[in-house]
């Protein structure tokens, strides 16, 4: 069960970061904003605590939000 969770935050995670980088145009330099930077650190953290499923998960979930949370951000400049 838990490798299905996984499977489902890496699915969520590829489709934000596509649809990032489809949305940046042709831009040819991007900057790590502090929002991306923070749920980039959240998700790494899920992933070392994962031994404790609730712990591990929370914090990507966080960092999940947090990333949506950045994207809208960007979509209303």
């Amino acid at each position: 069960m838990r490798q299905v969770y996984i499977i489902i935050v890496i699915a969520v995670l590829a489709v934000i970061a596509s649809l990032i980088f489809f949305m940046k145009g042709k831009k040819s330099e991007s900057k790590l904003f502090p929002l991306a930077g923070l749920s980039f650190a959240f998700i790494l953290a899920g992933i070392i605590f994962g031994e404790n499923r609730l712990v591990g998960y929370g914090l990507m979930g966080v960092g999940i939000a947090i990333a949506l949370v950045d994207m809208i951000k960007k979509l209303k400049k």
